[in-house]
């Protein structure tokens, strides 16, 4: 949420109301290469809706000519910062009051654009059309409500994994966040608006509006103000939330003196609602009672309305939305109830982060089907988005008093098209994360103020990749100070932006980093370690040759792990790197744990390289320098003499100081001229190197790369390695796949540690083997 103060427009002064301000970096950003909108106009808030290319820097690396005449450095590859332009859609929610002063705002800002045509959505766009058509000087076209409402909720059920959640009032966490389905139809929308619609969706053009209600949030909103006087619907709903149903409707008990045990109606139940108020004595009701009866009343008879559409046709996800959920906790608890008790708990009542918006998206697709954005992915961009907001009866998430807040969506689109690991046993029930911080409080705190603490380190980071750009200190400090607030943010609403976790973390600091223009803060470290690294690459290999085949597989494995260790993300160790910069590969195995470690499969894999090689094994690889050069590489070095064909999957962008594709290539070049093993494995396309679609220091293995996807499928890949701390433990500690998989990691972290049993630079060596004989090693806290 953004708070608004006075608006400013060139040397015009907009004064209707003194508490609005709207920045235009804040709020609507980029407006001076938007490229076409849409806008969804409801009884109270409007959502704007548009398209602009943003110019950011991106960090690429290019090889060194070493054979040219005029190569003068030593160093393998240099570093350059080039500018890139991208796609994002911005989403705006408002007030309908602040809409002209809002519209005047947009005008005066647009430069670039060429657009002609506003879509336009809502039952207010026909009553506004003339004041937008006038202050945009854009035709208004508009659009078929429920369409644009299908659209919208399909485009963000399939980009946004963390989109669904189930409310639960009195639990711990309030949002118990869905994972996303792979295949997201079918499914039951019941938007609750004055009525009710309820609409069968069966693929992305399919639907059908299978049944209604007039009893809906229109129904609420005029009983109530009669009822109690009260005019405004969110005034209704917070009597609603101080009343006692009770003292109006008439219970189970009272009727029977207790329950109805023959027919399974307990003593509690609602028998008839307002049923008390035809004996009570004249005002014998508060406000706040009645409207707690009247929203149960109409909650219970949309929910089993739903219910009965929902086992009809065989429905299992049920989504509710419109003006009447918009978020707030009383209906969202209501709803939630009533779906529950009628389906006796077999069915959940969905609820999306993003419902207001879906009306503005599908408009927006409507008029940039040319385009035809569903081709590709798309991610949202946490250091624009405003988040889900707090739900409880005093902080509603969107303020609807005339509070002069400001909600918002960014969407970037993304490089590549992303889809699941085929090789995930079962993608309907994935979930990437390992713990979540939104249930776990004690975790909770500690990564934030862990994340707070390093915040500092970073923008030192950020600053030393650029040092001669004059203006580079102060992009580093509001990108400090953006983080911090982000950070603020999710210590007082950690749903936020859907199940807070060390991942979301750190994608939010990546996020806020590439805003300001710092897209590889560790740039040069890593330059530095790969080029220190690889002078020792073959002396390396000639030592692992030495040893007897027993020995060499337990020496690879724990080179592996001691190359982990070189993580800047990690404190403990940035700390060891930074005051003493002789710390090297041998001295990070003497910081190893003995055997047995921490989780010890070591034994089992050992067995398993007696057998026949594997066709092929997937490598998601972690760290540049001394972990991919001196720890990988020779491991993949051994998988390839073994006959096993071998892909390396590498961030397509840069996170901390993991390797990236980019640098990938110019390194396995590099090894390749020293190492005839590696050389003839890329020229006989035995090793190959993919991008893995991903940008974080950790892995989401349902948001990969199509074309890694495919090579996997091809390959027939049925072995996979997960290297690192990020990957392999933050994330997909629990992940089942359909094939072998190692999971490898040193745990870096103290606190970590320490919960999970072990000590600084303790070992997780995990081989399972799926619907097999060995279990899988539990990682809880002692």
């Amino acid at each position: 949420m953004a708070e608004c103060g006075g608006l400013h427009s060139g040397s015009r002064r907009h004064t209707m109301d003194k508490s609005i301000t709207l920045p235009p970096d804040e709020i609507f950003r980029n407006l001076e290469n938007a490229k076409r909108f849409a806008i969804d106009i409801g009884g109270s808030l409007t959502k704007l809706a548009y398209y602009s290319t943003v110019q950011h820097k991106v960090a690429k690396v290019r090889s060194f000519d070493h054979t040219a005449k005029e190569a003068t450095s030593d160093e393998l590859y240099e570093i350059t910062m080039q500018e890139e332009v991208t796609a994002r859609l911005h989403f705006i929610k408002f007030e309908n009051a602040y809409i002209e002063t809002c519209l005047d705002f947009v005008r005066d800002h647009l430069v670039n654009t060429d657009t002609k045509v506003i879509k336009a959505t809502g039952g207010g766009a026909h009553k506004f059309k003339e004041l937008i058509e006038r202050k945009l000087g854009l035709r208004v076209d508009k659009e078929d409500e429920m369409t644009c409402l299908i659209k919208g909720c399909n485009f963000v059920l399939r980009n946004i994994p963390h989109e669904a959640f189930v409310y639960a009032k009195h639990a711990d966490s309030e949002f118990r966040f869905q994972t996303t389905q792979p295949d997201i139809f079918p499914y039951l929308l019941v938007n609750i608006g004055s009525g009710v619609s309820i609409v069968k969706v069966e693929s992305e053009d399919k639907f059908e509006r299978i049944g209604g209600s007039s009893i809906g949030g229109g129904t609420f909103w005029g009983l109530g103000a009669l009822l109690t006087k009260t005019k405004r619907f969110d005034e209704l709903l917070q009597l609603a939330s101080k009343g006692q149903h009770t003292s109006v409707d008439m219970l189970v008990k009272d009727i029977y003196g207790g329950s109805y045990g023959s027919l399974g109606l307990t003593g509690d139940l609602i028998a008839s609602s307002f049923g008390k108020s035809a004996t009570a004595d004249k005002g014998g009701f508060s406000k706040e009672d009645m409207a707690k009866s009247l929203l149960h009343m109409i909650s219970n008879d949309i929910g089993q309305l739903a219910c009965l559409y929902a086992k009809l046709h065989s429905l299992s996800r049920v989504y509710f939305g419109g003006f009447f959920i918009r978020g707030h906790p009383v209906t969202m608890h209501t709803i939630t109830y009533s779906i529950n008790f009628f389906t006796k708990g077999e069915v959940q009542a969905l609820f999306l982060r993003h419902e207001g918006y879906l009306g503005a998206i599908g408009a927006f697709l409507k008029g940039a089907e040319e385009d035809n954005p569903n081709q590709y992915s798309w991610g949202e961009n946490y250091a624009g988005s405003s988040g889900l907001m707090s739900v409880s009866p005093d902080m509603n998430p969107m303020q609807r008093a005339r509070s002069g807040t400001f909600d918002m969506l960014e969407m970037d689109r993304l490089e590549r098209k992303l889809v699941n690991l085929p090789l995930l046993q079962d993608a309907s029930s994935y979930i990437p994360d390992t713990v979540d911080l939104t249930e776990d409080a004690l975790a909770r705190e500690y990564w934030l103020y862990c994340f707070e603490e390093a915040l500092d380190g970073v923008v030192k980071r950020a600053l030393a990749s650029q040092p001669d750009i004059p203006e580079a200190a102060e992009r580093a400090e509001k990108f400090r100070q953006k983080y911090r607030h982000k950070l603020q943010t999710l210590r007082h609403q950690p749903f936020a932006y859907g199940s807070l976790t060390v991942r979301s973390l750190l994608d939010t600091r990546e996020h806020c980093l590439n805003e300001f223009n710092f897209p590889d803060p560790y740039s040069k470290i890593k330059q530095r370690e790969n080029d220190a690294a690889l002078k020792y690459y073959q002396k390396a290999v000639q030592s692992l040759e030495e040893l007897s085949w027993e020995e060499r597989q337990f020496a690879l494995v724990r080179g592996v792990l001691a190359g982990n260790v070189f993580d800047w993300g990690a404190k403990a160790v940035s700390d060891v790197l930074e005051s003493d910069p002789e710390f090297g590969f041998e001295q990070a195995k003497r910081q190893l744990e003995e055997r047995p470690w921490l989780v010890d499969s070591y034994d089992e894999w050992f067995e398993r390289l007696k057998g026949p090689p594997h066709k092929c094994a997937l490598f998601f690889v972690d760290n540049s320098g001394v972990d991919i050069i001196l720890g990988v590489m020779p491991f993949v070095r051994e998988l390839l003499s073994r006959g096993t064909e071998v892909v390396l999957a590498s961030n397509s962008s840069p996170a901390l100081n993991d390797v990236t594709n980019g640098e990938l290539q110019i390194l396995t070049e590099s090894i390749a001229a020293m190492d005839p093993v590696i050389r003839a494995a890329l020229g006989e396309d035995r090793l190959t190197l993919v991008q893995s679609g991903s940008s974080s220091p950790c892995l989401d293995l349902s948001r990969l790369d199509k074309v890694l996807a495919m090579v996997v499928r091809e390959r027939k890949t049925d072995l996979v390695i997960i290297e690192g701390m990020g990957r392999a433990i933050h994330t997909n500690y629990y992940a089942m796949l359909s094939c072998e998989s190692l999971k490898m990691a040193v745990i870096k972290n103290s606190w970590l540690a320490d919960r999970l049993g072990g000590k600084l630079f303790s070992v997780v060596f995990k081989y399972e083997v799926p619907a097999a004989g060995i279990d899988s090693p539990a990682l809880t806290p002692s």
